[in-house]
Protein backbone atom coordinates (compact mmCIF):
# COMPACT_ATOMS: atom_id res chain seq x y z
CA UNK A 1 0.00 0.00 0.00
CA UNK A 2 1.32 3.36 -1.02
CA UNK A 3 1.21 6.73 0.37
CA UNK A 4 1.17 8.34 -2.92
CA UNK A 5 -1.48 10.26 -4.52
CA UNK A 6 -2.90 8.59 -7.88
CA UNK A 7 -1.71 9.81 -11.08
CA UNK A 8 -3.04 12.35 -12.63
CA UNK A 9 -2.99 10.66 -16.31
CA UNK A 10 -4.33 7.49 -16.75
CA UNK A 11 -2.68 4.78 -18.00
CA UNK A 12 -2.16 4.20 -22.02
CA UNK A 13 -5.18 2.43 -23.22
CA UNK A 14 -7.24 3.32 -19.98
CA UNK A 15 -10.33 5.69 -20.06
CA UNK A 16 -10.11 9.07 -18.22
CA UNK A 17 -12.48 8.39 -15.54
CA UNK A 18 -12.53 12.20 -15.27
CA UNK A 19 -14.05 12.65 -18.57
CA UNK A 20 -18.06 12.92 -19.82
CA UNK A 21 -17.81 9.78 -20.86
CA UNK A 22 -16.21 8.16 -17.89
CA UNK A 23 -16.58 3.88 -18.41
CA UNK A 24 -18.31 4.34 -21.58
CA UNK A 25 -17.87 4.78 -25.78
CA UNK A 26 -18.35 8.14 -26.90
CA UNK A 27 -21.68 8.05 -28.97
CA UNK A 28 -20.63 10.44 -31.13
CA UNK A 29 -17.74 8.85 -32.47
CA UNK A 30 -17.48 5.56 -34.51
CA UNK A 31 -18.23 2.19 -33.37
CA UNK A 32 -15.45 0.30 -32.50
CA UNK A 33 -15.97 -2.73 -34.85
CA UNK A 34 -16.45 0.27 -37.98
CA UNK A 35 -13.72 2.25 -40.08
CA UNK A 36 -14.23 5.64 -39.36
CA UNK A 37 -15.82 8.50 -41.78
CA UNK A 38 -14.16 9.40 -44.61
CA UNK A 39 -11.60 12.43 -44.46
CA UNK A 40 -13.38 16.17 -44.47
CA UNK A 41 -13.45 17.64 -47.79
CA UNK A 42 -13.49 14.86 -50.15
CA UNK A 43 -17.25 14.46 -50.88
CA UNK A 44 -16.32 12.23 -53.57
CA UNK A 45 -14.81 9.79 -51.77
CA UNK A 46 -16.63 6.06 -51.03
CA UNK A 47 -18.67 5.59 -48.33
CA UNK A 48 -17.90 3.22 -46.19
CA UNK A 49 -21.19 2.34 -45.12
CA UNK A 50 -22.88 1.15 -48.07
CA UNK A 51 -25.96 1.73 -50.35
CA UNK A 52 -29.23 1.29 -48.04
CA UNK A 53 -30.98 -1.94 -48.27
CA UNK A 54 -33.23 -2.62 -51.16
CA UNK A 55 -30.72 0.04 -53.17
CA UNK A 56 -31.43 -0.80 -56.88
CA UNK A 57 -28.41 -1.84 -59.16
CA UNK A 58 -26.77 0.72 -60.67
CA UNK A 59 -27.66 3.58 -58.27
CA UNK A 60 -25.38 6.69 -57.80
CA UNK A 61 -26.19 8.85 -54.87
CA UNK A 62 -23.29 11.16 -56.13
CA UNK A 63 -25.30 11.36 -59.51
CA UNK A 64 -28.67 13.58 -59.44
CA UNK A 65 -31.72 11.97 -61.00
CA UNK A 66 -33.05 12.89 -65.10
CA UNK A 67 -36.57 13.78 -65.15
CA UNK A 68 -38.83 13.83 -68.16
CA UNK A 69 -39.58 11.33 -71.10
CA UNK A 70 -36.60 9.11 -72.12
CA UNK A 71 -35.14 10.63 -75.51
CA UNK A 72 -36.21 9.42 -78.87
CA UNK A 73 -39.20 7.59 -80.39
CA UNK A 74 -42.00 6.24 -78.45
CA UNK A 75 -41.72 2.52 -77.68
CA UNK A 76 -43.00 0.26 -80.59
CA UNK A 77 -46.78 -0.61 -79.90
CA UNK A 78 -47.35 2.95 -78.47
CA UNK A 79 -50.57 4.43 -79.56
CA UNK A 80 -52.59 7.39 -78.31
CA UNK A 81 -54.38 7.48 -76.15
CA UNK A 82 -53.24 5.04 -73.95
CA UNK A 83 -55.49 1.67 -74.38
CA UNK A 84 -54.28 -0.19 -71.30
CA UNK A 85 -53.24 -3.65 -73.33
CA UNK A 86 -56.13 -3.77 -75.20
CA UNK A 87 -56.19 -3.71 -79.44
CA UNK A 88 -56.91 0.02 -80.59
CA UNK A 89 -60.70 0.31 -80.51
CA UNK A 90 -61.50 -2.34 -78.02
CA UNK A 91 -61.49 -2.91 -74.53
CA UNK A 92 -63.85 -2.81 -71.79
CA UNK A 93 -65.15 0.74 -72.31
CA UNK A 94 -64.45 0.48 -76.37
CA UNK A 95 -67.91 2.31 -77.06
CA UNK A 96 -67.06 5.29 -75.01
CA UNK A 97 -65.10 8.31 -76.73
CA UNK A 98 -61.67 8.56 -75.82
CA UNK A 99 -61.57 12.35 -75.03
CA UNK A 100 -65.77 12.98 -74.11
CA UNK A 101 -67.16 16.24 -73.68
CA UNK A 102 -65.72 19.60 -75.55
CA UNK A 103 -62.13 20.49 -75.39
CA UNK A 104 -61.15 22.37 -72.13
CA UNK A 105 -60.15 26.27 -73.85
CA UNK A 106 -59.30 25.44 -77.22
CA UNK A 107 -57.14 22.40 -76.59
CA UNK A 108 -58.12 19.17 -78.89
CA UNK A 109 -56.30 16.11 -78.81
CA UNK A 110 -52.90 15.42 -81.02
CA UNK A 111 -53.45 14.25 -84.12
CA UNK A 112 -56.86 16.68 -84.39
CA UNK A 113 -57.15 19.94 -86.43
CA UNK A 114 -59.86 22.24 -85.00
CA UNK A 115 -59.53 23.97 -88.25
CA UNK A 116 -59.56 20.67 -90.64
CA UNK A 117 -62.35 21.62 -93.58
CA UNK A 118 -63.48 17.62 -93.31
CA UNK A 119 -63.21 16.52 -90.22
CA UNK A 120 -65.38 18.35 -87.03
CA UNK A 121 -63.72 17.60 -83.77
CA UNK A 122 -65.32 16.04 -81.00
CA UNK A 123 -67.11 18.22 -79.28
CA UNK A 124 -67.28 21.44 -81.56
CA UNK A 125 -71.09 21.32 -81.75
CA UNK A 126 -73.53 21.23 -84.58
CA UNK A 127 -72.15 24.68 -85.57
CA UNK A 128 -68.80 23.39 -86.96
CA UNK A 129 -70.71 20.13 -88.35
CA UNK A 130 -72.64 22.82 -90.54
CA UNK A 131 -69.92 24.85 -91.15
CA UNK A 132 -68.08 21.86 -92.77
CA UNK A 133 -70.65 21.13 -94.84
CA UNK A 134 -71.31 24.63 -96.23
CA UNK A 135 -67.98 24.82 -96.85
CA UNK A 136 -67.92 21.09 -98.99
CA UNK A 137 -70.54 23.07 -100.86
CA UNK A 138 -68.86 26.10 -101.52
CA UNK A 139 -65.61 24.41 -102.16
CA UNK A 140 -66.95 21.96 -104.81
CA UNK A 141 -70.78 22.83 -106.03
CA UNK A 142 -68.79 23.71 -109.68
CA UNK A 143 -67.51 19.90 -109.79
CA UNK A 144 -70.80 18.64 -107.76
CA UNK A 145 -73.32 19.56 -109.54
CA UNK A 146 -72.35 18.18 -113.03
CA UNK A 147 -71.29 14.83 -111.34
CA UNK A 148 -75.01 14.69 -109.76
CA UNK A 149 -76.97 15.87 -112.90
CA UNK A 150 -74.90 13.21 -115.10
CA UNK A 151 -75.45 10.79 -112.64
CA UNK A 152 -78.49 11.21 -110.33
CA UNK A 153 -80.66 13.71 -112.05
CA UNK A 154 -80.23 12.16 -115.34
CA UNK A 155 -80.91 8.73 -114.75
CA UNK A 156 -83.70 9.39 -112.91
CA UNK A 157 -85.70 11.49 -115.22
CA UNK A 158 -85.05 8.38 -118.04
CA UNK A 159 -86.23 6.31 -115.72
CA UNK A 160 -89.45 8.32 -114.82
CA UNK A 161 -90.28 8.70 -118.85
CA UNK A 162 -89.69 4.77 -119.31
CA UNK A 163 -92.33 4.03 -117.11
CA UNK A 164 -94.56 6.98 -118.03
CA UNK A 165 -94.32 5.12 -121.53
CA UNK A 166 -95.12 1.69 -120.06
CA UNK A 167 -98.21 3.06 -117.75
CA UNK A 168 -100.76 0.46 -118.77
CA UNK A 169 -103.60 2.26 -116.73
CA UNK A 170 -104.73 4.58 -119.58
CA UNK A 171 -105.40 1.32 -121.55
CA UNK A 172 -106.81 -0.47 -118.46
CA UNK A 173 -109.20 2.16 -117.83
CA UNK A 174 -111.30 2.11 -121.68
CA UNK A 175 -111.17 -1.49 -121.07
CA UNK A 176 -113.02 -1.39 -118.13
CA UNK A 177 -115.53 1.05 -119.55
CA UNK A 178 -115.84 -2.01 -122.13
CA UNK A 179 -115.79 -4.77 -119.95
CA UNK A 180 -116.57 -3.73 -116.51
CA UNK A 181 -116.86 -6.93 -114.66
CA UNK A 182 -113.01 -8.38 -116.00
CA UNK A 183 -109.96 -7.86 -115.98
CA UNK A 184 -108.35 -6.71 -119.19
CA UNK A 185 -106.95 -9.75 -121.18
CA UNK A 186 -103.11 -8.40 -121.28
CA UNK A 187 -103.52 -7.70 -117.53
CA UNK A 188 -100.83 -10.26 -116.58
CA UNK A 189 -98.35 -9.15 -119.04
CA UNK A 190 -98.73 -5.43 -119.07
CA UNK A 191 -97.83 -5.83 -115.20
CA UNK A 192 -95.06 -8.43 -115.46
CA UNK A 193 -93.32 -5.54 -118.45
CA UNK A 194 -93.40 -2.59 -115.81
CA UNK A 195 -92.46 -4.76 -112.88
CA UNK A 196 -89.55 -6.16 -114.87
CA UNK A 197 -88.82 -2.32 -116.92
CA UNK A 198 -88.58 -0.74 -113.14
CA UNK A 199 -86.85 -3.52 -111.45
CA UNK A 200 -83.76 -3.49 -113.93
CA UNK A 201 -84.03 0.34 -114.67
CA UNK A 202 -83.48 0.77 -111.43
CA UNK A 203 -80.50 -1.83 -110.91
CA UNK A 204 -78.82 0.25 -113.46
CA UNK A 205 -79.59 3.24 -112.44
CA UNK A 206 -78.05 1.89 -108.68
CA UNK A 207 -74.65 1.44 -110.56
CA UNK A 208 -74.95 5.10 -112.18
CA UNK A 209 -75.74 6.45 -108.83
CA UNK A 210 -72.43 4.77 -107.20
CA UNK A 211 -70.44 6.08 -110.13
CA UNK A 212 -71.37 10.04 -108.93
CA UNK A 213 -71.58 8.69 -104.94
CA UNK A 214 -67.87 7.90 -105.54
CA UNK A 215 -66.78 10.83 -107.52
CA UNK A 216 -68.39 13.48 -105.50
CA UNK A 217 -66.58 11.65 -101.98
CA UNK A 218 -63.78 11.98 -104.42
CA UNK A 219 -64.13 15.72 -104.85
CA UNK A 220 -65.39 16.64 -101.52
CA UNK A 221 -62.14 15.03 -99.94
CA UNK A 222 -59.30 16.07 -101.55
CA UNK A 223 -60.44 19.93 -101.91
CA UNK A 224 -60.49 19.23 -98.35
CA UNK A 225 -57.27 19.66 -98.54
CA UNK A 226 -56.50 21.93 -101.09
CA UNK A 227 -55.88 19.16 -103.85
CA UNK A 228 -56.24 19.51 -107.43
CA UNK A 229 -59.41 17.88 -108.88
CA UNK A 230 -60.99 17.68 -112.02
CA UNK A 231 -64.11 16.49 -113.72
CA UNK A 232 -62.69 13.30 -115.84
CA UNK A 233 -60.78 12.48 -112.52
CA UNK A 234 -63.37 12.79 -110.53
CA UNK A 235 -65.57 10.54 -113.07
CA UNK A 236 -62.74 7.99 -113.33
CA UNK A 237 -62.23 7.52 -109.92
CA UNK A 238 -66.02 6.78 -109.55
CA UNK A 239 -66.05 4.26 -112.28
CA UNK A 240 -63.06 2.48 -110.37
CA UNK A 241 -64.74 2.46 -107.03
CA UNK A 242 -68.50 2.07 -108.60
CA UNK A 243 -69.26 -1.62 -108.80
CA UNK A 244 -68.11 -3.09 -105.06
CA UNK A 245 -69.92 0.38 -103.99
CA UNK A 246 -72.92 -1.25 -106.08
CA UNK A 247 -72.82 -4.50 -104.62
CA UNK A 248 -72.67 -3.41 -101.03
CA UNK A 249 -75.63 -0.75 -101.88
CA UNK A 250 -77.50 -4.03 -103.46
CA UNK A 251 -77.64 -5.86 -100.15
CA UNK A 252 -78.09 -2.77 -98.09
CA UNK A 253 -81.54 -2.10 -99.82
CA UNK A 254 -82.46 -5.51 -99.61
CA UNK A 255 -81.77 -5.33 -96.01
CA UNK A 256 -83.77 -2.27 -95.45
CA UNK A 257 -86.36 -3.53 -97.81
CA UNK A 258 -87.19 -6.24 -95.79
CA UNK A 259 -87.11 -4.66 -92.40
CA UNK A 260 -89.83 -2.47 -93.80
CA UNK A 261 -92.00 -5.52 -94.53
CA UNK A 262 -92.03 -5.78 -90.87
CA UNK A 263 -94.10 -2.82 -89.54
CA UNK A 264 -91.94 -0.64 -91.03
CA UNK A 265 -89.74 0.22 -87.67
CA UNK A 266 -87.35 -1.62 -88.10
CA UNK A 267 -86.91 -0.52 -91.77
CA UNK A 268 -86.94 2.62 -90.60
CA UNK A 269 -83.90 1.69 -88.19
CA UNK A 270 -81.73 -0.39 -90.73
CA UNK A 271 -82.19 2.68 -92.60
CA UNK A 272 -80.34 4.50 -90.11
CA UNK A 273 -77.76 2.20 -88.47
CA UNK A 274 -76.56 1.13 -92.10
CA UNK A 275 -76.20 4.62 -93.72
CA UNK A 276 -72.49 5.21 -92.96
CA UNK A 277 -71.87 2.09 -94.97
CA UNK A 278 -71.22 3.59 -98.42
CA UNK A 279 -68.67 6.00 -96.74
CA UNK A 280 -66.83 2.99 -95.01
CA UNK A 281 -66.31 0.95 -97.97
CA UNK A 282 -65.12 4.06 -99.99
CA UNK A 283 -62.62 4.68 -97.26
CA UNK A 284 -61.66 1.67 -95.21
CA UNK A 285 -62.66 -1.43 -97.78
CA UNK A 286 -63.78 -3.34 -95.51
CA UNK A 287 -66.97 -4.66 -93.36
CA UNK A 288 -68.91 -1.64 -94.27
CA UNK A 289 -72.37 -3.16 -92.26
CA UNK A 290 -70.47 -3.76 -88.99
CA UNK A 291 -68.71 -0.61 -88.87
CA UNK A 292 -71.67 1.34 -89.77
CA UNK A 293 -73.67 -0.60 -86.82
CA UNK A 294 -70.68 0.15 -84.71
CA UNK A 295 -70.86 3.74 -85.28
CA UNK A 296 -74.83 4.02 -85.25
CA UNK A 297 -74.94 1.77 -81.40
CA UNK A 298 -71.12 3.81 -80.22
CA UNK A 299 -72.79 7.42 -80.33
CA UNK A 300 -76.51 6.59 -80.87
CA UNK A 301 -77.32 10.24 -79.92
CA UNK A 302 -74.75 12.47 -82.03
CA UNK A 303 -75.13 9.53 -85.05
CA UNK A 304 -78.80 9.66 -84.77
CA UNK A 305 -79.44 13.45 -84.78
CA UNK A 306 -76.81 13.96 -88.03
CA UNK A 307 -78.48 11.73 -90.25
CA UNK A 308 -81.61 12.52 -88.94
CA UNK A 309 -80.97 16.33 -90.20
CA UNK A 310 -79.51 14.82 -93.45
CA UNK A 311 -82.52 12.52 -93.79
CA UNK A 312 -84.89 15.35 -93.43
CA UNK A 313 -83.29 17.26 -96.02
CA UNK A 314 -83.38 14.62 -98.41
CA UNK A 315 -87.10 13.79 -97.52
CA UNK A 316 -87.94 17.20 -97.87
CA UNK A 317 -86.34 18.09 -101.26
CA UNK A 318 -87.77 15.03 -103.07
CA UNK A 319 -91.26 15.52 -101.32
CA UNK A 320 -91.47 19.72 -103.02
CA UNK A 321 -89.95 17.96 -106.44
CA UNK A 322 -92.42 15.15 -106.66
CA UNK A 323 -95.52 17.39 -105.82
CA UNK A 324 -94.35 19.99 -108.38
CA UNK A 325 -93.97 16.95 -111.38
CA UNK A 326 -97.47 15.52 -110.04
CA UNK A 327 -98.94 18.82 -110.61
CA UNK A 328 -97.33 19.69 -113.69
CA UNK A 329 -98.18 16.38 -115.05
CA UNK A 330 -101.76 16.44 -114.31
CA UNK A 331 -102.88 18.94 -116.84
CA UNK A 332 -101.78 16.39 -119.97
CA UNK A 333 -104.44 13.54 -119.18
CA UNK A 334 -103.73 10.05 -118.16
CA UNK A 335 -102.00 8.95 -121.40
CA UNK A 336 -99.60 12.28 -121.75
CA UNK A 337 -97.68 10.50 -124.47
CA UNK A 338 -100.74 9.71 -126.68
CA UNK A 339 -100.02 13.43 -128.75
CA UNK A 340 -96.65 15.32 -129.56
CA UNK A 341 -97.32 18.19 -127.99
CA UNK A 342 -98.35 16.48 -124.92
CA UNK A 343 -95.26 14.48 -124.35
CA UNK A 344 -92.70 17.61 -124.94
CA UNK A 345 -94.76 19.23 -122.46
CA UNK A 346 -94.66 16.23 -119.88
CA UNK A 347 -91.25 15.16 -120.36
CA UNK A 348 -89.71 19.01 -120.05
CA UNK A 349 -92.10 18.93 -116.53
CA UNK A 350 -90.24 15.44 -115.89
CA UNK A 351 -86.73 17.03 -116.24
CA UNK A 352 -88.07 20.09 -114.50
CA UNK A 353 -88.87 17.65 -111.22
CA UNK A 354 -85.39 15.78 -111.42
CA UNK A 355 -83.60 19.09 -111.14
CA UNK A 356 -85.41 20.34 -107.80
CA UNK A 357 -84.44 17.24 -106.56
CA UNK A 358 -80.86 17.92 -106.99
CA UNK A 359 -80.86 20.29 -103.55
CA UNK A 360 -81.56 16.72 -101.76
CA UNK A 361 -78.87 14.65 -103.89
CA UNK A 362 -76.02 17.19 -102.60
CA UNK A 363 -77.39 17.26 -99.07
CA UNK A 364 -77.17 13.92 -99.11
CA UNK A 365 -73.74 13.08 -99.84
CA UNK A 366 -72.24 16.04 -98.05
CA UNK A 367 -74.18 15.49 -95.02
CA UNK A 368 -73.47 11.49 -94.71
CA UNK A 369 -69.82 12.35 -95.69
CA UNK A 370 -69.03 15.03 -93.60
CA UNK A 371 -70.94 12.76 -90.66
CA UNK A 372 -68.80 9.67 -91.25
CA UNK A 373 -65.19 12.28 -90.90
CA UNK A 374 -66.78 13.34 -87.59
CA UNK A 375 -67.38 9.41 -86.67
CA UNK A 376 -63.94 8.75 -87.24
CA UNK A 377 -62.55 11.49 -85.18
CA UNK A 378 -64.65 9.92 -82.49
CA UNK A 379 -62.29 6.86 -82.84
CA UNK A 380 -58.93 8.61 -82.41
CA UNK A 381 -57.32 11.17 -83.95
CA UNK A 382 -57.94 11.42 -88.41
CA UNK A 383 -57.68 14.38 -90.84
CA UNK A 384 -58.46 15.33 -94.24
CA UNK A 385 -55.33 14.55 -95.49
CA UNK A 386 -55.45 10.76 -94.05
CA UNK A 387 -58.72 10.39 -95.31
CA UNK A 388 -57.87 11.28 -98.89
CA UNK A 389 -55.24 9.28 -98.93
CA UNK A 390 -57.29 6.00 -97.60
CA UNK A 391 -59.45 7.19 -100.80
CA UNK A 392 -56.31 6.24 -102.93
Amino acid sequence: MSDQPPPAVPPPGQPDPSGPHAGGVDPSGPHPNQPGPPPAGDPTAPSPWGPPPGTPPGWNPNVPPGWGPPPGAPPQGWVFPPTGGYPVGVGPYGGQPWYPGPPAAGWYPPGLDPADRLVTPPGAGLSAWFDRCLGAVRRGWRLLLPILLLTQVLPAAVLSVLSLGLDPTAKWDTTAVEQSTALPDSFLTDLATVFLVLIGGSLLIGLVQAVGWAAGTWVITRQAVGEPVSLGEALRYGLRRALGLWGWTLLIGVIVGLGLCFCVLPGIYLAFALSMAGPVYLFERENPIGRSFRMFHDRLGLFLGRVALVAAAVIVGTLVASVLEGVGSAPFGADPLATPGSAVGVVLVIAVGAVLALPAHLAQLVGLLVTYAEQRAHERPVNAAGMAAELG
